[in-house]
């Protein structure tokens, strides 16, 4: 009998511990990632990734970001390794750009000799353009509508805008070259009818224009409707064309890029805080466009950024221009004053205002005249006798 029992005890245990030892019903996070990536390797193209690690590229870094180049059956590595060290690329640099922009090797070489010369079109040497793409591989190897981006390229050639402006647009812009042309050429017609409407002349329109396009070319990616409705708009709202002309010229297209209601918006907080007349508010707007061009959220956080710091409406209603500084530069800017003694909410705030080399210039002056000491030419000299 006790050995029957015996017996029962010892099952028991041997039940209850294997119950312990049964595997979880879900599997760890960290297994099923191992599982996941060795499923994924056994897919890849073994010749592809063979050939990256010829080259020193980081396989771990492609599976992370665009782990489907890997998967591919048809790839270029060599083909492109190769264009790149022919611009001059360097084995590090070719590593580089791989990881970074790992679709690179399934564009055919064909296609990206096709956009080495393209681009040659606006870069002095290859050593410009190798520089290029290693800071912006992407652009460069988004091969599409070639022959519509050397269109484009030879249009802004044309209108006579610097090659190394075009070189820039073409890595940060690189929208406006997959453009069509002829919409390109639309928008830049009507930029250059909207500002001789409102009355400027040939010679500053031109000037205007690439300015305009080399500071800000995703205008062309408006449509004719919205520059004209934003015209009419401002026309209706009691701007000359003088005084449009002169928000042309310190805004540049970013007007273009505002919609009636914004605008709206703007004028009537603008309005509101300053309380003043249609006119006044008008000229208001004229010192500063920031007024308009700035949503009613961000004007109202820089309002109350300045007023933090015991600045008045009075003051900035003066200057307005401050409201282009951002609250944590004007605490900056005020610590710095406030370190010689000048107190910024007692006195004018031009001294605030302006863009950084501005600012650090009249900073250094209030800072020479505070520590040159007064020299009077008729007081008598103590001179030992």
């Amino acid at each position: 009998m006790l050995w029957k029992l015996l017996l029962r005890s010892q099952s028991c245990r041997l039940c209850s511990f294997k119950k312990m030892q049964s595997p979880p019903k879900y599997r760890p996070f960290l297994a099923c990632f191992i599982y996941t990536t060795d499923r994924q390797s056994s897919k890849e193209n073994t010749r592809t990734v063979e050939k990256l690690y010829k080259f020193s590229v980081d396989i771990r870094k492609i599976r992370r970001l665009k782990g489907w180049v890997l998967l591919e059956d048809k790839t270029y590595v060599e083909e492109i390794a190769n264009i790149l060290q022919e611009l001059g690329a360097d084995e590090t640099a070719v590593a580089s750009i791989l990881e970074r922009c790992p679709e690179a090797i399934v564009c055919s070489p064909t296609a990206v000799n096709t956009q080495r010369k393209l681009w040659q079109l606006v870069c002095k040497n290859e050593e410009e353009l190798i520089k290029l793409i290693e800071q912006f591989p992407e652009s460069f190897f988004t091969i599409k509508d070639q022959e519509n981006q050397k269109l484009n390229v030879q249009f802004f050639q044309e209108l006579e805008l610097k090659n190394v402006v075009i070189s820039r647009l073409l890595t940060t812009a690189s929208t406006v070259f997959h453009n069509p042309i002829e919409k390109n050429k639309q928008m830049v017609r009507i930029l250059q009818e909207s500002y001789l409407d409102v009355g400027g002349s040939e010679a500053n329109m031109k000037v205007w224009l690439l300015k305009l396009l080399s500071q800000n070319p995703f205008i062309l990616l408006n449509s004719p409707a919205a520059i004209k409705e934003t015209l009419e708009f401002l026309q209706e709202q009691g701007f000359t064309s003088f005084e449009i002309l002169q928000l042309l010229s310190k805004l540049k297209g970013f007007l273009f890029q505002l919609c009636p209601r914004s605008i709206q918006n703007s004028i009537s907080f603008s309005k509101n805080v300053f309380k003043c007349t249609d006119h006044d508010l008008k000229q208001l707007v004229l010192k500063c466009p920031a007024l308009l061009y700035y949503s009613v959220p961000v004007l109202e956080e820089r309002m109350q950024g300045l007023l933090r710091e015991g600045i008045s409406i009075a003051q900035i209603r003066e200057t307005p221009m401050v409201l282009e500084l951002t609250p944590q530069i004007v605490q900056y800017r005020i610590r710095k004053l406030n370190s010689l003694g000048y107190r910024i909410k007692d006195g004018h705030l031009a001294n605030l205002n302006g863009s950084k080399k501005e600012f650090e210039a009249n900073f250094g002056k209030i800072q020479a005249k505070k520590v040159r000491p007064l020299f009077n030419p008729v007081a008598p000299l103590n001179v030992e006798e």
